[in-house]
């Protein structure tokens, strides 16, 4: 899947790094995705709100789409500008389907252990969405310092 046009990317504008199925190789995007973000002079709530939506689609990718094989792999691919963060992940996983994914605010719900990644991303990131299949997320945020995009134009700065 290419990057959603409303993202306003284009996969040339993307970096990518393929890490070993382990939560600890996960660190190294992470590393480099929080340090753009600091050299781009997002103030720290937004970091941190991309580290935790980052941070949770790399676990479900390792956990629940790689199921912990060691033989797989993560892709993570990024675009950091002043004015969006852009990041993909991609698990070699048969997918899901997110709307099938029980709503973990719901009374029924709250002792359940699924789903709190997904909402988790949806309520940090400006916009989240996922391929047909389901084994790779899109998630954009949008700089809340940075002017809103013009419409019909995009940005495409690499930092």
């Amino acid at each position: 899947m290419k990057a959603p046009k409303e993202f306003g990317v284009s996969d040339a504008d993307m970096a990518e790094i393929a890490i070993p199925n382990d939560l600890r190789s996960a660190k190294a995007p992470e590393d480099r995705i929080l340090d753009q973000l600091q050299r781009c002079q997002y103030d720290a709530d937004t970091i941190f709100a991309v580290k935790l939506a980052l941070e949770e689609a790399l676990t479900n990718a390792v956990k629940h789409g790689n199921q912990n094989d060691g033989s797989k792999r993560v892709l993570v691919r990024f675009h950091i500008d002043p004015a969006r963060a852009v990041i993909m992940v991609r698990d070699q996983g048969p997918g899901f389907c997110p709307s099938d994914v029980p709503d973990c605010t719901r009374d029924e719900n709250l002792e359940r252990p699924n789903g709190r990644g997904i909402m988790l991303m949806h309520a940090y990131m400006t916009s989240v969405c996922f391929n047909s299949t389901g084994n790779e997320v899109w998630m954009l945020k949008r700089n809340p310092k940075a002017p809103p995009p013009a419409a019909g134009r995009s940005s495409s700065a690499t930092p």
